[in-house]
């Protein structure tokens, strides 16, 4: 995994569901927690829209008029 993706996951997981780390700690009081679903669900909206917005704009041909075009992100709504 690269360090930037390590980093915004780690981002994610402290400030949405209150871990200090994802590493494996080999404890059960270390690794495992109780966290609520709302929580879970702006940690998974969080990481959505990180990828999201890493993603490369796509050229395609345009099967209509043969022309090269670029399709890229579009804002989003929050």
């Amino acid at each position: 995994m690269s360090q930037t993706r390590d980093n915004k996951l780690n981002t994610i997981a402290r400030e949405a569901l209150g871990l200090e780390t994802l590493e494996t700690r080999g404890r059960d009081s270390l690794d495992f927690h109780d966290t609520a679903v709302w929580c879970v669900k702006e940690a998974l909206e969080r990481a959505y829209e990180a990828g999201r917005q890493s993603a490369r704009p796509t050229k395609v041909v345009c099967p209509a008029c043969g022309r090269r075009i670029e399709i890229t992100l579009v804002p989003s709504d929050k």
